[in-house]
Formats: C-alpha cells, sequence, structure tokens
C-alpha cells in the first residue's frame, strides 16, 4: 500500500476492510505504527514503546484464527501501563515499583482472545493521580494537537497514541475522570461503563472501589465493539458486576446545569462560547431539556480529594510510598501523603453516609434521563500547569470526579473546537442501571455534529400524540413535536375495532371534514424504520392539511371503514379520550 494512502487515524472498519480485501497485512500495519512512534518519540506518548520482538508472537498467532470469526482480527491497541500484559512489564509511571507479570489483565486477555494485537505500554500520571498528562518520570505527555498543550490524565499516553495514529484504540482507567478528559483534549471518544463492567483484575489500583478500565476511540463504533468484548463477570474480581451490554436507547430528558458554568484557563473564553453552541446543537435533537442545580454533583465530588476518600489511594500505596523513598514523582506523592493523616473511621463513615444520600438522588433526578456537562471546563499549557500543578489538577475534574462515586456511567464525545486545533467535548452521564440511555444519546449527538440533519414532517392524529402511550415511539425514532394543526375538510375518522384501540383517517371526495391533528418533525434516516412498525389497515400516505399543503402522515385504507365506529363529529382523538373518560 503508498504510503499516502495510509490514514492518518486508524479505525477497525478500515482495517478489516483492508484485510479482507488482501490489500494490506498485518505485519504492514505494525511496521506503520513503530515508524510512527518512532517520529513522535519526543512527545513522551510510551513506556514501552512498539518493538517487533514484543509483538511478533501476536502475529504469529493470527495465522491460525479465522478474520470472520474473530471481530479484532489484527487491530493493534495500546495499554496504559497500569494495566498488565503478560510479560510485559508494568511500571504505572514508577520505575522502582515495575514488575512483570505472567498473566494479562483480564481486559487484555480478552482482546487478544478476539484477535487484536497488544503493541505496548503508553505513560501516565504516575499511579493514575491525576488529570493533566504532566505527573510522570518518563516526561510529559504532549497533546496530540498542540504539542504545548497539556494531553490530559492520567490515561495521558493512550489518549495520544489513539489521536496521533499509533493505535486504532487504547485502554486507560478512569477513577475521577482519567478515561475521559484526554479523550476531550485529544478529540476523541472515551467509554467509561458502570463501574464493574469491565473487570479490574490486573490493574494497578488507584481507588480499588471505584476503578474502571476505558477505551479510547476515534469513534463511537469502535468504542462499543471494545465494550461487547471485554463486558462481563469476573469471577476472579470482587469489583466485578453484572451488566448486560448496552442496547441503545434515547432519554426521556436531558438534564443540563443551571445558571454560568465555570470556565478556566487561557481558553475559558473560547470554551464558553463552545458549550453555548453545543446547548443550542443539544436543543435541536427535540428530546426535552431540564435545567438542574448541579452543585449536588460537586459536592460529591469533592468527597473523592476532599475527604477521606482519598486514604483509599495511601491504603493501596502507601507502603511502597513509604519504603521507597524518593521514588514517587513529588506531586503525586504529596497528594497520595494527603491520605495518609487526618481522617479517622468516622469520618469516613460520615462520608460515605453522605454519599449514599447524594447517589440516590442523583439516580432520582437521572431515572431514563441523561446528564450531560463540558468534559473539561479548560486547558493549559504545560508550562502553566507546572506553575500550580495541584490547582489547576483540581480544577480540570469540575465536571468528573462525581462520576464513579455517583455510581455513574458516562462517555466522554467531541464538540467541534474550542480555538484552532483546540478541541472541546462533552460527557454524557446516566445511572449504572441506564447505560442504553448514554449509547443512545451519544450515537444521536454525534450524528447531528457530523452531518447535518435532513427531516420531514410527520401528521399524527392519534396514539403518537402528546401525552398518549406511542409519544414515546415518536421520541425514539428522534422525532420533536412542532405545532398542533388541522387537516383539510375531507377526512372521515374513525375508530378501529382493536386492542388497544386506533384512529382511521381516510380521505373522502365529498362529505368530509377537517380533524385536528399535530405535526412532528422526524429525521428522514428514521422515517422507514418507523414505518415499519404501522400495521394494515394503517399505513404511511399523504394528509393534506387545511392550507392545501400535503405531508406525511397517517392514513388509514377504505375497508377498515366497515368494521369501525365514525368518529368524524368528535374532530380529534383528544375529544375521543376525553368523552371516554
Amino acid at each position: 500500500m503508498n504510503g499516502n494512502e495510509f490514514p492518518k487515524l486508524l479505525t477497525i472498519d478500515w482495517l478489516r476492510e483492508q484485510y479482507l480485501k488482501g490489500e494490506l497485512q498485518p505485519e504492514e500495519v505494525i511496521e506503520k505504527i513503530i515508524n510512527r512512534a518512532n517520529a513522535d518519540s519526543d512527545m513522551n506518548i510510551w513506556i514501552t514503546p512498539p518493538k517487533l520482538n514484543n509483538i511478533q508472537p501476536y502475529l504469529d498467532k493470527l495465522e491460525y484464527f479465522d478474520i470472520e470469526s474473530y471481530p479484532l482480527w489484527g487491530i493493534p491497541f495500546a495499554i496504559k501501563d497500569n494495566i498488565d500484559v503478560a510479560n510485559l512489564d508494568t511500571t504505572a509511571a514508577c520505575p522502582e515499583f515495575s514488575y512483570t507479570p505472567q498473566e494479562h489483565a483480564t481486559v487484555v486477555e480478552k482482546l487478544i482472545a478476539a484477535g487484536a494485537i497488544p503493541i505496548g505500554k503508553t505513560n501516565l500520571d504516575q499511579f493514575a493521580t491525576g488529570l493533566v498528562g504532566t505527573r510522570s518520570p518518563y516526561g510529559e505527555t504532549y497533546n496530540a494537537l498542540r504539542p504545548e498543550l497539556i494531553s490530559g490524565g492520567s490515561s495521558s499516553g493512550s489518549a495520544v497514541a489513539v489521536a496521533r495514529g499509533q493505535a486504532v484504540f487504547a485502554l486507560g482507567t478512569d477513577t475521577a475522570g482519567s478515561g475521559r478528559v484526554p479523550a476531550a483534549l485529544n478529540r476523541l471518544v472515551g467509554l467509561k461503563t458502570s463501574v464493574g463492567a469491565w473487570s479490574t483484575k490486573g490493574v494497578v489500583p488507584a481507588c480499588a472501589s471505584i476503578d474502571c478500565v476505558t477505551v479510547f476511540a476515534n469513534n463511537l463504533k469502535d468504542a462499543y465493539s471494545v465494550d461487547k468484548i471485554v463486558r462481563g463477570m469476573d469471577e476472579d474480581n470482587c469489583w466485578s458486576r453484572e451488566f448486560s451490554f448496552p442496547n441503545k436507547k434515547l432519554p426521556e430528558k436531558i438534564c443540563l446545569p443551571k445558571g454560568e458554568l465555570i470556565f478556566y484557563g487561557p481558553y475559558k473564553e473560547e470554551y464558553r462560547q463552545a458549550w453555548e453552541k453545543t446547548v443550542t446543537q443539544l436543543e435541536q435533537l427535540n428530546i426535552p431539556i431540564e435545567y438542574i442545580d448541579y452543585q449536588m454533583f460537586l459536592d460529591a465530588a469533592a468527597i473523592l480529594y476532599d475527604g477521606p476518600y482519598v486514604a483509599e489511594r495511601w491504603a493501596d500505596i502507601g507502603t511502597f510510598v513509604e519504603d521507597h523513598p524518593d521514588a514517587t514523582f513529588p506531586v503525586t506523592e504529596k497528594v497520595l501523603r494527603s491520605g495518609a493523616t487526618g481522617y479517622d473511621a468516622a469520618s469516613l463513615f460520615n462520608a460515605l453516609h453522605q454519599l449514599q444520600s447524594y447517589k440516590m438522588k442523583a439516580h432520582q433526578l437521572l431515572k431514563n434521563a441523561v446528564l450531560i456537562t463540558p468534559t473539561a471546563g479548560g486547558t493549559w499549557t504545560r508550562d502553566q500547569v507546572r506553575e500550580n500543578p495541584i490547582r489547576k489538577n483540581s480544577d480540570m475534574g469540575i465536571y468528573t470526579n462525581h462520576c464513579n462515586l455517583l455510581d455513574l456511567c458516562a462517555i466522554a464525545v467531541p464538540s467541534g473546537d474550542a480555538a484552532l486545533n483546540t478541541p472541546f467535548g462533552i460527557t454524557i452521564f446516566a445511572t449504572s442501571a441506564n447505560e442504553s440511555l448514554v449509547a443512545g444519546a451519544s450515537q444521536l449527538f454525534l450524528s447531528r455534529v457530523e452531518q447535518p440533519l435532513k427531516t420531514t414532517y410527520v401528521a399524527v392524529c392519534g396514539l403518537h400524540m402528546r401525552g398518549f402511550p406511542l409519544e414515546k415511539q415518536m421520541l425514539e425514532f428522534g422525532a420533536r413535536f412542532v405545532k398542533e394543526a388541522r387537516t383539510a375538510e375531507k377526512y372521515q375518522f374513525i375508530k378501529l375495532d382493536t386492542e388497544p384501540a386506533k384512529p382511521g383517517l381516510i380521505k373522502k371526495k365529498r362529505n368530509g371534514k377537517a380533524i385536528e391533528i399535530e405535526i412532528w418533525e422526524m429525521p428522514l434516516s428514521s422515517l422507514g424504520g418507523f414505518a415499519t412498525l404501522i400495521s394494515a389497515p394503517l399505513g404511511i400516505g399523504k394528509v393534506e392539511l387545511e392550507d392545501g399543503s400535503e405531508v406525511p402522515g397517517f392514513i388509514c385504507e377504505g375497508y377498515a371503514v366497515e368494521e369501525a365506529e365514525d368518529i368524524t363529529d368528535l374532530g380529534s382523538w383528544r375529544n375521543l379520550a376525553s368523552f371516554i373518560k
């Protein structure tokens, strides 16, 4: 393959297409990835960079795998260096901590079993403690688009590896936002499933009770392709929980923080404008929006670092820090040691009880709903972060830290750029029981952002109107209510003998009347799927309005009138419903 034809960003579908056509071999892909990694060596993306001698055993195994049977056959992926890959050092970005595991982490094992190729271990904020990507003795990871800016952390190298075309996808971890902030700052999708949905066996703990393994990808489809493979109960992991793979479903409402949001850094005004633009785009999704008091989420987030929860980090890594003076990155050690003193058992239980109250309120608020916020409220240069690393790192978590504490799932997706090559992103949250809402809302949002929506009006006259049982069907197909209207005075209106009862609208040559209807706007791409749900004698045809115009809408075949009740004089299905009541 000509070097110019090899895309800058890699996706599963593109690679599989090349493999199936015989136009590309995995060995060629790995060669290009190694060359790219070498060219970007000064960006501090890798701790164990892609090397052919490490990768060759996985390439050799592909010979025995049928590409059709292995969904990730030949797909190269990167692994954050706090996740075990057999026979490669796990450092957690601390050389003195390094060990060589003999087994893969569960998530890595599942991906390899699906045909994927692990290519190396990526840089991170040491011990996954940080959201900036500058806290590593292996160097500050550069942003993929603007090297002077931070990459985000702690999964810095994983995100940048994908954004620089050195992996199709990459594994990260997320305790306070580490799987989402780097996605936003590098124009990627970052998927963080519910706590426990992906096994954390073989992962160096940060806060073991709320740690998650995450994935960075260039598109939504790839992220969920990985999710489908690695999700599942792990009997060898005490934090594992059973969650089924989420089918896409639209939420009944979108919750947005009310009032002025907090933004910071040299691009705070640009971020504010990007958020305002995003809100406008969200308003066009035809899903009701509710503005909520965000303070509860801020209060919950504070428990992670400003309360006794930070002691869990010290419990996991404190002994190593005490036994290895000067081995820990200075800023990291300061954060870890904040959990060593000052908190007793009573303070921990007080925090747990308060957190449980927040969790209940959040899950009540987000019943059948999603919360959407900026992923990060700003960004800085790496030089600026060094001036005040703890304060700026804390600011990075203002919209992320609450997530795992409140047992929420989340996905970070791009939403344009705040400035030239300075990405802006949003995060969509839902309860752990409603991962399908995150999947559905993110797909709808990205489809509207990436491609202008073509729509059509649809006239409805019965159970699909507002307040009736099938209104939810309209919303699921992306429709939004436009207005109330009336047909031309040419229609007979009948009540069909079905369960439940349904209306039929039949156009007459004479003696017809005007019937009250609703006009909805539906994505043109959804109309075909929507029509397949309609049973005879009903169908979609042209409905003439009182102004003489015609729109697609529900019509009824004439033969149905023989066994139906004529309700034309009632003038609308609402009047019938009121009459029955």
